[in-house]
């Protein structure tokens, strides 16, 4: 009856459907493995056992909240970054300029010290997307800035996605990747007196 209406055989879709929620309730740690061989428990075991992409973790968790950022997030527009030569006056003290971007070779993350000469390629393999590598890129300067220890108590990180400072500025994160870099972008701030984070490319205000 399936083949004649067009429609997916009914075991078929019961059993995708229930893979799918074991792993979606996997994810974020609901799933108990006190009989990983009994019952339903067996689902996720065969599902993660057709495939090793089953097992990575994913970028999703309860929710969790950063209600006083100790950085700034500041939009700035591009009549602001063409108005003169240079960067804005808004961007000040060491600047760094993130990005990330992905190819049919994978996903990658840069980072670029102006003040210091300090350049970081990052490879995040195949499966991470566009959002995934901005947002990393942004921890990933945060870790370099801590690890160094420069002298300058202000710092200007400068992303061209709109989408990883909103998540950033947003008080509610259902993100283990943005919850991390709030935390990095926190433990920085209180010696360097806060962050501007603010698109600084022409496809910024196409996203």
């Amino acid at each position: 009856m399936e083949v004649l209406v067009g429609l997916p055989p009914l075991d078929l879709v019961i059993q995708g459907e229930a893979r799918s929620a074991a792993h979606r309730l996997w994810s974020p740690g609901c799933w108990s493995y006190l009989h990983p061989q009994q019952g339903h428990s067996r689902i996720l075991t065969r599902l993660q056992g057709s495939d090793p992409i089953f097992n990575m973790s994913v970028d999703f968790m309860r929710p969790v909240y950063n209600l006083e950022p100790k950085y700034r997030v500041t939009m700035l527009t591009r009549e602001e970054w063409t108005r003169g030569p240079g960067t804005p006056p808004a961007v000040k003290g060491f600047v760094w300029f993130t990005d990330g971007s992905r190819t049919a070779e994978g996903t990658g993350a840069g980072v670029y010290g102006q003040s210091v000469n300090r350049r970081l390629s990052i490879p995040l393999g195949k499966h991470a997307t566009v959002f995934q590598a901005e947002v990393y890129a942004i921890l990933a300067c945060a870790h370099e800035m801590e690890a160094q220890d420069w002298p300058e108590k202000y710092v200007s990180i400068c992303s061209d996605s709109q989408a990883a400072l909103k998540a950033l500025q947003a008080a509610k994160t259902t993100s283990p990747l943005v919850r991390q870099c709030q935390q990095a972008l926190n433990d920085i701030c209180p010696a360097c007196r806060g962050a501007i984070l603010g698109p600084w490319s022409r496809r910024s205000e196409r996203e």
